[in-house]
């Protein structure tokens, strides 16, 4: 299935979820009225998704010339796997973690923590971004942003229902109303966090490919696991909508595979890591292409 297409399905599997609570809490005008406003939000993710999660976590553009040796690392990646090089930012939080967002691979862009190039390995950097690369490659970043967007349009339907009503001519108006309240955003939630947990096993995949070394993405999720259950990430906090975006959950919620959680249980992905590496694993990797200098153990000069 292309990434056109899942994206497609989704916009109008959200889109008719969405129709359904205005349909329920407004009739047939609730329903057109809820129509417009879908298409909308999708344009308006479609063209501006990218600049608005960018924004909400603070990320800053960074270049060659103020962090040479991340930004190189991030291009000889993208170039291996054969994707237009993304732009790249870092954001500043002490918690490591990444994402990636943009509507194609032609309008991309990976974010690191600051946190990220300081507490991990050369190695274990280059496989998380390679996971960030492999999102973009798979279009998942349109996906997600999309189906984050839908779902808070409809549990903002949900508070409308309670607010105002709903339909109060049609029989059991207020029961459904408060149905819809309910279990509108829920549906939603349900859809949300199963894509994300889905294409997270993927980008482990993928992103072990093109790093070349499984094991340097199971190291680094172990890592920033550890690191994310005991440091805040206040711009996650602030916009927890956000939080099924990073390559670990940075809300310090549990990492298991519950219906709610947004991404999967990470010693189930590190397992599925060394069973693709191999009975050949070893905690020792091959010296890595993207390693640093002999003396230095963290990749960036960041320059401010």
């Amino acid at each position: 299935m292309s990434g056109y297409f899942k994206t497609a399905l989704l916009m109008a599997v959200m889109t008719a979820l969405f129709m359904t609570a205005g349909e329920l809490i407004g009739g047939a005008t609730g329903a057109v009225i809820a129509l417009v406003i879908a298409a909308v939000m999708n344009v308006m993710t479609w063209w501006g998704s990218d600049r608005a999660v960018l924004s909400m976590t603070g990320a800053r553009l960074v270049t060659e010339q103020s962090a040479p040796d991340f930004v190189r690392m991030v291009n000889r990646l993208a170039d291996g796997a054969g994707l237009p090089r993304p732009a790249v930012y870092i954001i500043d939080s002490d918690q490591p973690n990444a994402f990636a967002t943009g509507r194609d691979p032609a309008n991309a862009a990976v974010a690191a923590s600051t946190g990220l190039l300081q507490r991990l390995s050369a190695e274990e950097v280059a496989a998380v971004m390679a996971h960030e690369l492999a999102h973009i490659k798979n279009r998942d970043t349109l996906i997600m942003t999309i189906t984050a967007t839908m779902a808070g349009a409809i549990g903002m339907l949900g508070n409308f229902a309670f607010f105002f009503g709903g339909n109060r001519d049609r029989p059991g108006g207020v029961l459904t109303s408060l149905l819809v309240m309910i279990f509108a955003p829920m549906a939603a939630a349900i859809v949300q966090m199963a894509i994300s947990r889905s294409r997270e096993y993927e980008a482990d995949r993928i992103g072990a490919e093109i790093c070349g070394q499984p094991m340097w993405l199971a190291s680094a999720l172990r890592k920033i696991d550890h690191f994310a259950k005991g440091i805040d990430n206040r711009q996650a906090e602030a916009n927890p909508a956000l939080a099924h975006m990073f390559i670990i959950n940075p809300l310090h919620a549990h990492a298991r595979d519950a219906l709610f959680s947004t991404h999967p249980s990470t010693e189930n992905r590190i397992r599925a890591l060394m069973a693709m590496a191999g009975p050949q694993a070893r905690p020792q990797q091959p010296p890595s292409p993207f390693a640093d200098p002999p003396g230095r153990t963290n990749i960036p000069r960041v320059r401010r």
